[in-house]
């Protein structure tokens, strides 16, 4: 299975509009970062989680031709406004997506068109909603949804195999926790080095990973304080920060 992180910034993305900061105006790539999404690609199949405002450039960025299924961590804007762009990827039959109950009543009053009954004037993007309750399976893959705390919004993250991709939460729940041991590669918030009331800071995210023990880890939800080079030297063995098309291999 292989991993493809296709935005690893914040809802600001990196560089900022209007920012002159030394890591907007940097020239590393590894600097530049779209809003959050990863790509989970296990045989033929590609599990996209989230539909990112950035999801055209970072498919056509990471040379990916189909979308086979959806997972959706929650309903904020940098993670769904990127919808429409599924146009291009389900011309071939609707794209099942998967969310929380509250995750699927906003996609289907946001995008109200895409499920309108009847005929369309346009080209509409083709997806069929299902429910989130529990663990499932999906191209003989089995799917742990995990649950986590956004700020006091309950949101989810995935395991699937031995890696687990968790953006976007300040919180992991006991019950969580025991879902995640034994991980190979884990994939965690960590926003910035001060406090934040809905994300992980980087202390935080390393106290998690200290508990947790994956093999490797990888930081991602990066904001402008966190740049690639300086605070990459300054992580312990085994933790790294993620970028926009780093790609990582599993069992």
């Amino acid at each position: 299975m292989e991993i493809v992180i296709l935005g690893s910034g914040t809802s600001f993305g990196i560089p900022m509009i209007g920012c002159k900061c030394s890591v907007c105006t940097s020239t590393n790539p590894k600097n530049r970062r779209t809003r959050p999404s990863a790509l989970f690609k296990t045989g033929t199949r590609n599990i996209l989680i989230d539909t990112a405002v950035d999801m055209r450039l970072q498919l056509i960025a990471a040379d990916v031709s189909h979308v086979d299924a959806v997972l959706y961590t929650h309903a904020h804007a940098d993670h769904l406004h990127g919808f429409d762009d599924l146009r291009a990827i389900g011309r071939k039959g609707p794209v099942p997506i998967y969310g929380d109950a509250k995750t699927l009543e906003v996609i289907r009053r946001s995008f109200s068109y895409a499920f309108d009954p009847g005929p369309q004037p346009s080209e509409v993007p083709k997806a069929t909603l299902h429910e989130i309750r529990g663990p499932f399976d999906l191209f003989g893959e089995h799917i742990w949804p995990i649950d986590l705390l956004h700020g006091k919004l309950p949101v989810l993250g995935y395991r699937i195999h031995d890696a687990a991709y968790l953006t976007d939460c300040s919180a992991i729940p006991d019950a969580s926790l025991r879902m995640l041991g034994n991980l190979d590669v884990l994939v965690l918030d960590a926003v910035r080095f001060r406090p934040h009331p809905t994300h992980f800071s980087v202390d935080e995210a390393l106290e998690v990973i200290s508990i947790l023990k994956p093999k490797r880890a990888y930081l991602t939800h990066l904001c402008h304080d966190i740049d690639h080079d300086t605070v990459g030297a300054m992580l312990p063995p085994g933790v790294e920060l993620a970028w926009d098309g780093l790609t990582l291999t599993t069992k």
